[in-house]
């Protein structure tokens, strides 16, 4: 590791989440992925001369959404700027986006660290339309370009270089995926490019408070991706400053195959994008009722979710956060507790053995085979005790899900797996238990306790599990102790 204990890293990330919406951001070309190349494209579009944009309304009620979650400001006198540069996949010689003014301002996402929560601050949310796509490895002589992602609304969700660390940066976008896709803002896939971040990485002796040069690195595809390219970076860095060698300032891109980076170009401090007003889009006013309109509808986050799940049904912290790592999870729980009041079961039966099964099988939660009145059948036998969980599980679940109309019970009582409860049954096992084991009954009176577990054991297995266990330690402890 050398001397990376002498120097603190700074991070700060860009993210650009495609909305999701039907349409594109000034025209009407559907957004959808995964088209034939250049299938979802239009005079607007392809930039032809004399062609006009038109502001998607949606767009900017998605971005208002995000930005009231996040605890920004939302900027009221709002307009798009043109930002000049020439690519290959950008039609019209420049980008429209948000330059001074952008959508929301500040804001702050919440994360989980070692050290306990640490707010992330944000520096702005803008709205923007993206460029197309260049393909450099379909033909050995040229680059192909797919215009379909060309004018697809984006948001740009810029931090303060407030991150410390590899791991923040990776709850950091962790948490921003999981709100984004909360809210239906984003579907947050990283892979299809939905959702794409860069990252502004520095170091700096600890202590001090001046920003070293930063090096942007882009093509980040997913989230380990990120942490990766951030701990190969600050390594780099750090050998850099220890061999007296200069950092330069500039844009990076990182190799997954070979997990390491490589220099794309170099970066001035400012780049001359030519910013000016954009003249085809009047400027759009967002005003207080607006706003207000958009907050009433937003749904409780996963934080304040998991909070309310521990308070009002005293479920664990754990289970709570287990059921909140999706909105599709939430829903599919909340639908559930409406038919049972068996809070800590019915989530041992969703963590366990419902979302196993999706899992294994592939399923979206909404295609489980059993409605959720059947599930509750199940969860009442469990919590009751008339069934052990693991048997119900196993035996009962299977069943259930090739004759839908069977009830639980019905199938408990076939199969002959109701719990014995009947104390006058559960004595016989015992005693029949403890005279076949004399040697280990005198062995527990002198003292040996932990051979309960063996009597408990010997009992469960000649009742073929039909013995009610609580009930049975209850009474061995009994019977042993007289």
């Amino acid at each position: 590791m050398g001397n990376h204990h002498l120097y603190e890293l700074v991070i700060g990330l860009e993210v650009h989440a495609q909305l999701m919406t039907e349409s594109k951001l000034f025209c009407a070309d559907a957004a959808a992925y995964g088209a034939a190349p250049n299938t979802q494209v239009s005079p607007i579009s392809l930039a032809h001369p004399g062609t006009l944009p038109k502001l998607n309304k949606k767009a900017i009620e998605l971005a208002v959404k995000l930005g009231l979650a996040l605890h920004c400001e939302i900027e009221k006198n709002n307009y798009f700027a043109r930002k000049n540069y020439f690519y290959p996949d950008l039609p019209k010689g420049f980008q429209i986006s948000q330059h001074t003014a952008p959508i929301c301002k500040n804001g702050l996402i919440t994360i989980q660290t070692e050290g306990g929560s640490k707010n992330i601050l944000l520096n702005r949310i803008h709205i923007e339309e993206d460029a197309g796509k260049s393909i450099h490895d379909l033909d050995e002589h040229s680059t192909c370009i797919d215009l379909n992602r060309s004018g697809v609304a984006l948001l740009e969700i810029v931090t303060e270089p407030v991150m410390h660390s590899a791991d923040e940066a990776y709850s950091f976008l962790t948490e921003l995926r999981k709100i984004v896709r909360w809210l239906d803002v984003c579907d947050g896939n990283m892979e299809e490019g939905s959702m794409r971040c860069d990252a502004n990485i520095s170091i700096r002796l600890k202590g001090d408070q001046t920003l070293g040069k930063r090096v942007e690195v882009k093509n980040l595809n997913s989230i380990r991706n990120v942490k990766k390219a951030i701990e190969i970076e600050f390594d780099r860095l750090v050998q850099l400053q220890e061999n007296n060698q200069p950092i330069i300032q500039e844009t990076r891109s990182f190799d997954a195959d070979h997990q390491t980076t490589f220099t794309l170009r170099s970066k001035a401090d400012a780049d001359d994008y030519r910013y000016f007003p954009e003249p085809d889009l009047p400027p759009f006013l967002i005003d207080e009722q607006y706003i207000q309109s958009i907050f009433s509808t937003l749904p409780l986050l996963p934080e304040e979710k998991k909070a309310l799940y521990c308070k009002s049904l005293n479920l664990t912290a754990y289970d709570a956060s287990q059921i909140c790592a999706e909105k599709e999870d939430v829903l599919f729980f909340d639908e559930l507790i409406t038919h049972t009041n068996h809070f800590k079961t019915a989530a041992n039966w969703f963590i366990g053995p419902i979302k196993c099964y999706c899992q294994e099988n592939q399923l979206a939660l909404s295609a489980f085979p059993l409605s959720k009145e059947k599930i509750a059948e199940l969860i009442a036998l469990t919590a009751l005790g008339t069934v052990q969980f693991n048997i119900a599980s196993q035996k009962i679940l299977p069943l259930m899900m090739v004759n839908t109309q069977e009830t639980a019970m019905s199938i408990a009582q076939q199969l002959n797996l109701i719990q014995e409860k009947d104390e006058i049954a559960l004595s016989a096992w015992i005693d029949e238990v403890l005279q076949s084991m004399p040697e280990k009954v005198k062995a527990y009176k002198s003292g040996k306790k932990g051979l309960i577990g063996l009597f408990s054991g010997a009992v469960k297995k000649i009742s073929n599990g039909k013995a009610d266990m609580q009930l049975v330690n209850e009474m061995l402890e009994r019977y042993l102790n007289q």
